[in-house]
């Protein structure tokens, strides 16, 4: 059907107020923040607009523009609020792109059982207010919090910068509510914990719209904590680091923040530092804090560290969500993006010393560093960024790739992970086999087959080869 047919059938089906084909509401859904379109975008090769951009304003809405859709044949990509880095959204002119933001009702706080529930587009500061409002907190702090949705977080599987203490997504999430692509409601998730069967929301965690629409979303929430304590440490090494993180994790402390930053990284956080910086957050019951701190204290005395200033974390929890716009860097020459991975402590020193060799040997790199912020019993996330001049716009997107595929050959050569929180889209989705193995990508794609037989889900993301 063509893309004007889509849209009378949505418009019929939704109502015309709820069906946008204005330019503006085309151009402002094309991508999402994927460093790689803004590439794209300045060399004057961006991607397609939209068949049209459909607002939901309620669970009936999103049924009624998926069944609306299949019976069109039309592709239909989820959009949260666009804050997604590994191009999980890029329009195609037969599109259907399905803007969640107007599902952005607080739909219930409960402070006794500690829960939350929330309309998917309800964007991630007015979610912890509305919680914070009752002596609350969800405890979930991506650098994209203001920018990014609660349905956002469950589609990518995210993490927040106090993840050592609070968990990841995952391990917040009580409830999912979804429409799958025929337009079943489901809603995955009851009680605190559950015996009954494969766990099915984590057929939507990380699903990154490709198995359905996210609508719904029920939180577990902490008290707000009682005390803080900020503390700033210099080693010597990387190596003495990552140890020295091993030994507060595995002797049973958790930081909710804990970040370690290399010697090029440690200099822009601080022009004193002259190794690398250790950075911890403590937070909770005030008795809890005391005895973190006097505990870490004495491992990191035990490991040589020695103390900076705590003001250096104070900046940084005061500029931890400021970055540039990828068009300001772009127009100076700058090809830069961020490559967070995660590999067992064995093996963590490797993965950063191999990575940071490889982006050395990329002509044109002014910067390749790294610095580690969210802790495990088992290993460390290590958080790449590159930045590479060129005035030539054709080079731009080979030397962005040359970029990934240094460290993600790095990153499988040590046996991590390729991807710690930001997910799959498209910049991962042909190195999903080293991660999944050959069965495991099949395993997913028969999911896919099964849930989505039209194929019509934010096609072209997620799975290899799709």
């Amino acid at each position: 059907m063509s893309g004007m047919k889509v849209v009378e059938a949505l418009r019929e089906a939704l109502g015309p107020g709820k069906v946008a084909t204005d330019e503006a509401s085309l151009q402002a859904r094309r991508h999402d923040y994927w460093a790689l379109s803004a590439i794209r975008d300045h060399r004057k090769d961006p991607a397609p607009v939209p068949a049209c951009v459909v607002r939901p304003g309620n669970v009936l809405d999103v049924q009624a523009a998926l069944r609306a859709a299949a019976a069109a044949g039309a592709p239909v990509i989820p959009f949260g609020l666009g804050s997604g880095v590994v191009g999980g959204v890029i329009a195609r002119p037969d599109a259907v792109v399905l803007d969640m933001s107007a599902m952005s009702r607080v739909r219930s706080i409960d402070p006794t059982d500690l829960m939350a529930t929330f309309d998917a587009g309800v964007r991630g500061t007015d979610a912890e207010a509305a919680v914070a409002a009752q002596g609350l907190t969800i405890g979930h702090w991506p650098q994209s919090v203001a920018v990014s949705s609660v349905g956002g977080w469950v589609a990518t599987r995210a993490s927040g910068q106090f993840s050592t203490a609070y968990g990841n997504i995952e391990d917040m999430v009580l409830a999912v509510e979804a429409v799958l692509p025929d337009g079943t409601l489901v809603t995955l998730g009851k009680g605190p914990r559950a015996s009954v069967g494969p766990d099915l929301r984590a057929l939507i965690l990380g699903s990154e719209g490709a198995l359905g629409v996210i609508t719904g979303v029920t939180l577990s929430l902490r008290r707000a904590p009682e005390a803080r304590a900020l503390s700033v440490f210099e080693i010597a090494d990387m190596d003495r680091g990552f140890e020295l993180q091993r030994q507060i994790v595995q002797a049973g402390w958790r930081p909710p923040v804990m970040r370690q930053y290399d010697p090029r990284e440690s200099r822009r956080m601080d022009a004193r530092a002259s190794a690398c910086l250790l950075l911890m957050i403590h937070e909770g019951p005030s008795g809890l804090v005391g005895a973190e701190t006097a505990a870490v204290g004495e491992l990191v005395a035990a490991a040589g560290a020695t103390p900076m200033p705590a003001e250096v974390a104070e900046r940084w929890l005061e500029n931890r969500n400021h970055v540039p716009s990828w068009d300001q860097l772009l127009a100076r020459g700058l090809v830069v993006d961020t490559v967070e991975v995660s590999a067992p402590w064995s093996r963590i020193g490797s993965v950063y010393g191999d990575a940071v060799s490889a982006l050395a040997r990329i002509p044109g790199l002014i910067a390749g560093s790294a610095h580690s912020s969210h802790a495990y019993r088992s290993g460390l996330n290590l958080y790449f960024t590159f930045a590479i001049q060129t005035d030539d716009t054709e080079a731009m997107e080979p030397a962005y790739l040359a970029a990934w595929r240094a460290i993600l050959e790095a990153t499988d050569l040590h046996g991590g992970s390729l991807s710690h929180h930001h997910g799959i889209g498209r910049v991962r989705r042909e190195w999903l086999e080293r991660e999944l193995g050959a069965g495991g990508v099949t395993l997913l794609r028969r999911v896919k087959s099964a849930l989505d037989p039209r194929g019509m889900m934010n096609p072209g993301v997620l799975i290899p080869n799709a």
